[in-house]
């Protein structure tokens, strides 16, 4: 049985991801902690873009260190095998990183093929997109924060062909938070407006 790719992101009601940092924490609760937490509970290796990478190397090594009440997940991550994709070469300080070897898809095909635990991701919608796109992702956690933020990047850029997925569970938190999780859908429905128009009318 192949590994299996789980992303999550945190993404707004008008479909925007970028800078949840601008708004996201005010719907932060310990559901959405649980959540997130339970997304990566089988994950031993990571994906990363490099800005998504950047931000979590800012930041959990120390809180780590800091040994607050986020270190267990902070060691977590820290333990994990960290793979990033970036066209620059990178000098990392964050222990079990490296860099990747190839493309994005890849990278995905090799690592679901070897034995190991889930492959996760958390951002990193560059990536994400890849995934999608070359039918590799195996859930997508989308935690749909109750606000239209109005600016910046989109989950969905425009392109072809269309990606139909499945819901395969959903939650809703006490802040209005959605809790959304999807895998592909490989016989999605059919029919067009002839076959909406007579249901109408049965």
């Amino acid at each position: 049985m192949s590994r299996k790719i789980v992303a999550s992101l945190f993404i707004s009601l008008d479909g925007v991801v970028e800078a949840p940092d601008q708004w996201h924490f005010p719907y932060f609760n310990d559901e959405m902690g649980v959540a997130v937490g339970e997304g990566l509970r089988n994950a031993d290796t990571m994906l990363f873009g490099r800005v998504t990478y950047d931000s979590f190397a800012g930041a959990w090594p120390a809180r780590e260190t800091a040994g607050a009440e986020d270190a267990g997940f902070a060691k977590q991550l820290g333990d994990m095998r960290k793979i990033v994709f970036s066209r620059s070469p990178l000098d990392f300080q964050w222990r079990n990183s490296e860099q990747a070897q190839g493309d994005v898809a890849e990278v995905a095909a090799a690592l679901k093929g070897e034995s190991g635990g889930d492959i996760g991701l958390s951002g990193s919608v560059s990536v994400i997109r890849q995934l999608l796109a070359a039918g590799l992702l195996d859930e997508l956690q989308l935690l749909v924060h109750p606000v239209a933020v109005r600016k910046g990047m989109r989950l969905f850029d425009e392109g072809e062909p269309s990606i139909p997925l499945r819901l395969l569970k959903t939650q809703t938190f006490s802040t209005g938070v959605l809790n959304l999780v999807y895998g592909p859908d490989t016989a999605p429905p059919t029919g067009g407006y002839k076959e909406a128009v007579a249901s109408l009318g049965e």
